[in-house]
């Protein structure tokens, strides 16, 4: 069988656009760096063709005899490079605000935690498929015991990410992933519930030890309380209402560029916010781009490709015989649907931002290439599939 054709095309618009937005969305961007006008968008081109040419080449190999090797591969090797960075020095490792996430390699710079994902999900689903699932008159501390040895790997790999590197966005996308390829995997609702209250209060202890954490979630707050605490009694609303000590500035300029963009947007390349208001426009807040420059119908647009891109995904899973490839297959799909939904609520003020990007469309080689070996694995399943 062949792969996924319909897949491979949906991914490829995506890098597409990428493309665009990161000469449209940057004008302001390469005159603070001093660079030239067409840096980000041929950096990016780059790094969009490298995607392109892995997920095809990915597609070429034969699952049965590449997908284990590959994918254990970037599990270990992206966990060792981590476990490294904080004792590396600053001549090989970028860092920026006091965590070394990036790795230098020639011109480029690059996060080991982007690969580690797609090592992640598939170490979680070989694993899974292999020991895990709810069986008949199991009580829970036997799933506990079951589980025990993945929840070392994952609270191991957890700090890392969250204390060494001060990266919590991934811990929280990684820990979904994780508990939704739970289910699939066939445990039983109370384990997961279970799990889910551990992996709340672990994340909520992280957020309270740190002033920088907490004045985020204030800042977030400060925006989203009003139309929240509308819903309840006075007494109450005024207990829980904060002063906005801490201008949400990045919140809410993004704010006014999705309603500057309205129903159709101001046209390729006239947006305003782009030049200086939001830093970060041409990465975590391209969605905030593109809805000033293309409007709700843009956004729409972006939406229904990469929705279409997860159904084949989930579909792919779906047809697959082996264990798996299907719990593989899945928890790329979670990973991906993750990652856009903590961004688009971030850009948008319904959560704190996290710093995500958005899979195949924010600028930067990291997320680019990651997300292409998950999709090109995702791929290489789909040949032992039935997709018609």
């Amino acid at each position: 069988m062949t792969a996924d054709r319909k897949l491979f095309t949906l991914v490829c618009i995506l890098i597409g656009m990428s493309i665009i937005l990161s000469y449209t969305l940057t004008p302001y961007t390469t005159i603070l760096f001093g660079v030239s006008e067409f840096h980000f968008v041929i950096r990016q081109a780059i790094f969009g063709f490298m995607g392109i040419f892995i997920i095809f080449g990915l597609s070429q190999l034969d699952p049965d005899k590449w997908l284990k090797p590959i994918g254990f591969t970037l599990f270990f090797g992206s966990l060792i490079l981590m476990i490294a960075m904080p004792f590396l020095p600053e001549s090989i490792v970028s860092a920026v605000g006091g965590a070394k996430r990036w790795i230098k390699i020639g011109p480029v710079s690059l996060a080991p935690v982007e690969f580690f994902k797609v090592g992640f999900v598939y170490f979680l689903a070989w694993s899974f498929s292999r020991k895990l699932g709810h069986h008949a008159n199991m009580g829970l501390s036997n799933e506990f015991k079951r589980f025990l040895p993945y929840a070392v790997v994952f609270v191991a790999a957890m700090f890392i990410i969250a204390f060494l590197q001060k990266d919590i966005g991934q811990v929280v996308v990684l820990g979904a992933t994780l508990l939704f390829m739970l289910i699939f995997a066939g445990s039983s609702f109370r384990f997961f519930l279970a799990i889910l209250g551990g992996i709340f209060t672990a994340i909520t202890l992280f957020i309270l030890t740190a002033e920088h954490r907490i004045l985020r979630i204030k800042s977030w707050w400060s925006i989203a309380q009003n139309s929240v605490l509308g819903l309840l009694p006075d007494s109450m609303a005024d207990k829980l209402r904060v002063p906005v000590e801490v201008e949400p500035y990045q919140i809410g300029n993004s704010l006014n560029a999705i309603h500057n963009g309205g129903f159709f947007g101001t046209g390729l390349a006239d947006g305003t916010f782009k030049l200086g208001f939001l830093s970060e426009v041409h990465t975590d807040f391209v969605l905030a781009g593109l809805a000033e420059e293309f409007g709700f119908v843009g956004v729409f647009l972006v939406v229904f490709i990469f929705m279409w891109m997860l159904q084949r995904i989930f579909k792919v899973a779906n047809r697959v015989d082996d264990t798996s490839l299907y719990l593989f297959s899945i928890g790329i799909g979670l990973v991906l649907a993750f990652s856009f939904l903590v961004n688009a609520y971030g850009i948008s003020g319904i959560t704190p931002i996290k710093g995500l990007a958005v899979p195949f469309l924010s600028y930067g080689g990291s997320s680019m290439l990651g997300a292409s070996f998950g999709v090109g694995m995702v791929l290489m399943a789909s040949k032992k599939a039935d997709m018609s």
